[in-house]
């Protein structure tokens, strides 16, 4: 048997295997990115102003708390009544290039060498959506969110919110070192075509709502 077969399965990946791909592959896609990430927060900088990062409270592996890191993509515009503007009018053409190209994740390269994110796993979705889960969907918290995952490579935001859960489920219960790498290679392609970046009528994703079809 390979060494890929032997721990890529079961328990021994998701206990040792999957930390040192994610610390194998993050700390040096850091480095690399280091130049363009500096790039790209000037041009935040200069097009948005202060912050040039996106922190936000998500739940992680076992609903636990962490600040997911993003490069800011949206204009802080509020109303007169001092409510946020919807997405459509606060993104700007810079933060669409950047979620097109999936470049104002790689601040989460931070998270996965903190030990909060992985490379693979099921997006961090808000920590309000955590009661609005079935038993089953509550399950894609038994591993640690991920850059990209299983419902990112099948339609990324164009998919319903039961779709992406369920996906993410899946993905727990089929966990391994050759469906990362399997996820990773197809994120790469993805990302190059700027596939799935939204829902249709939508700058990105509905809000979740829970029970039947979480439109």
């Amino acid at each position: 048997m390979s060494w890929s077969a032997t721990i890529g399965r079961g328990g021994h990946y998701r206990r040792w295997g999957k930390r040192l791909l994610d610390l194998g592959l993050a700390l040096p896609a850091l480095l690399l990115a280091a130049p363009l990430l500096g790039l790209l927060a000037l041009g935040v900088r200069l097009w948005l102003g202060a912050p040039v990062l996106y922190r936000q409270g998500r739940p992680g592996l076992a609903g636990r708390p962490f600040t997911v890191l993003k490069l800011r993509t949206m204009h802080e515009a509020r109303d007169a009544a001092g409510r946020p503007l919807p997405d459509s009018e606060r993104l700007t053409p810079l933060g669409r290039s950047l979620r097109r190209t999936s470049l104002d994740e790689l601040p989460e390269l931070w998270n996965v060498l903190r030990g909060e994110m992985s490379l693979v796993g099921p997006r961090p979705l808000l920590p309000e959506y955590l009661p609005l889960y079935s038993a089953e969907q509550a399950r894609r918290h038994e591993v640690r969110p991920g850059i990209t995952g299983w419902a990112q490579v099948h339609g990324r935001n164009a998919v319903s919110w039961q779709e992406r859960l369920a996906l993410d489920v899946e993905y727990v219960d089929r966990c391994s070192l050759g469906l990362d790498l399997r996820i990773l290679a197809r994120t790469l392609v993805l990302v190059v075509r700027g596939e799935g970046v939204s829902a249709v009528g939508h700058v990105t994703m509905p809000r979740f709502k829970g029970g039947g079809d979480g439109a």
